[in-house]
């Protein structure tokens, strides 16, 4: 197989005008429009009929709530018990502040890992990568490429968009941003496969492909859904086989975990199993559960050497004591991207962060600092990702909550600072209050009155480049209601 990807993609700027940019981009493609409409569709569809079926859903949602609460209440403990268990069990967890340790802590693990190679192997390390979000987190594939070693994405989703040299579009679907015909070309160009519309038969070429990497890897790196506590059991969840090959087929085995993504017992775990797919892809269940505890114990066949668990905060407990900590208890469903009206139209490249969408927002603003903050503008406020959290986590509060830091901050365009000064003093003062309101009407009515508005003057024209604007009437409810009582007196209208 031909490892030589495209560079890992540069993290994206974060910079009002590079947003701006990227959804005016997002908004002009065609493709990606369509794509974003069929997920949507899609996804909500069966995410409803899922939960409809799930006897007893709404009580069921309330546990998961609660349990996921009491994990953050008691983090500290939860931690110590699970830490202790998996090493119990022969595995070496290792704990990472930030990104930059995690980082390290990877790398030298992957070249313990290539210096105890066969005699005569040689080559650069090759690390077969199941799905994990926290690798994309901390810019994982960055620092091996930096290293000269090879990672490969082996979920197919994110096969295929590290073959365009893309980050994934979306936490659950990472090439849901591509329709076949381009996934086609694409094997075309790198394999030789003729052109085909064929899932089933571009699937078999993937895997094909990643066969050879499962079995000459040094290294497998998969992320973890769930922690729990009381065993030190990790639980993987997948709809591909490929999670299992990367935590049993390469001698060492590495996974990366978020501090938060614990529960406490195995009678936890399986009832956060009966939301996670029905919310994350309609299903009942999901294709693919691995409960790992620990390397190959003596008799076992199959399985690695070592197990190592990296235990990852980069801001996770900052965030903790913050009025974001809520956003702690997401389980990565993408149920809440799927229903975003914002995301369906702009889809997760535009947020220009791994994590998207209306969560993405919170959590981006939570870890990655106030550079983000301005993603949290990117929302309606219509309360949906609320309604669809399987855990109901108060999404819109915590938008806002990042919105009043973005303020606060002084973050916000000069011209929006400027309007906000100006509306503020105009409301504080009533003879201010109805000058601006006849200001108002005068300009709406010199820039071409009539029922709508098709074209305002910047900035608000970015108001009227997608929809009209209604003018301000010529005459204000006060002063209408004064003379309609003054008609009722007898008076003169």
């Amino acid at each position: 197989m031909n490892l030589d990807f495209p560079p890992a993609h540069a993290e994206p700027s974060q910079t009002a005008a590079a947003f701006h940019h990227r959804i005016v981009e997002a908004l002009a493609n065609p493709t990606l429009q369509a794509a974003l409409d069929r997920n949507a569709e899609r996804r909500l569809v069966g995410r409803n009929a899922a939960f409809a079926a799930l006897p007893h859903a709404k009580e069921v949602r309330d546990q998961g709530r609660a349990i996921r609460l009491d994990v953050l209440q008691h983090l500290d403990t939860y931690l110590e018990q699970f830490a202790a268990n998996v090493e119990a069990r022969g595995g070496r967890v290792h704990w990472a502040a930030d990104a930059a340790e995690a980082r390290a802590i990877v790398l030298d693990l992957v070249r313990q890992s290539v210096a105890r190679r066969p005699a005569g192997a040689s080559g650069p390390a090759i690390i077969a990568k199941g799905k994990s979000m926290v690798s994309e987190e901390i810019h994982l594939n960055h620092a091996f490429e930096a290293a000269g070693m090879r990672p490969v994405e082996t979920d197919l989703g994110e096969f295929i968009v590290q073959l365009r040299g893309e980050t994934p579009a979306h936490i659950i679907t990472p090439a849901v941003h591509l329709r076949r015909e381009e996934v086609s070309e694409l094997f075309h160009q790198r394999f030789g496969m003729e052109p085909t519309l064929d899932v089933e038969a571009m699937t078999a070429q993937a895997r094909t492909q990643l066969r050879r990497v499962f079995f000459s890897a040094d290294v497998g790196i998969t992320g973890v859904n769930f922690g729990v506590a009381s065993t030190g059991t990790m639980a993987l969840v997948t709809n591909e086989g490929n999670g299992r090959l990367c935590s049993t087929a390469p001698r060492t085995h590495i996974a990366l975990m978020g501090l938060e993504r614990l529960v406490p017992t195995p009678a936890d775990l399986e009832l956060m199993l009966r939301l996670l797919p029905r919310s994350a892809t309609a299903q009942p269940l999901t294709s693919y559960l691995s409960l790992i505890s620990g390397p190959r114990r003596a008799g076992e066949p199959d399985g690695p050497e070592e197990f190592h668990l990296v235990l990852v905060d980069n801001g996770r407990t900052q965030m903790l004591g913050s009025e974001l900590a809520e956003a702690l208890m997401c389980i990565r469903c993408g149920a809440c991207l799927n229903v975003c009206p914002v995301f369906a139209e702009i889809g997760g490249h535009a947020y220009g962060s791994p994590y998207s969408g209306p969560i993405g927002a919170v959590v981006s603003a939570g870890l990655f600092g106030s550079d983000y903050n301005q993603l949290a503008n990117a929302s309606s406020l219509c309360g949906a990702c609320r309604d669809v959290c399987p855990v109901r986590i108060d999404i819109p509060l915590m938008l806002l909550a990042v919105r009043g830091r973005h303020v606060a901050a002084g973050q916000p365009p000069a011209w929006l600072k400027l309007g906000l000064a100006g509306w503020a003093f105009a409301m504080a003062g009533r003879k201010r209050y109805a000058l601006a309101q006849r200001a108002a009407a005068l300009g709406t009515r010199l820039l071409g009155g009539g029922r709508w508005l098709k074209r305002l003057p910047p900035p608000l024209n970015a108001w009227t480049r997608r929809r009209d604007f209604p003018p301000f009437a010529a005459q204000s409810f006060r002063a209408r209601w004064a003379a309609k009582q003054k008609q009722k007196r007898g008076g003169p209208a």
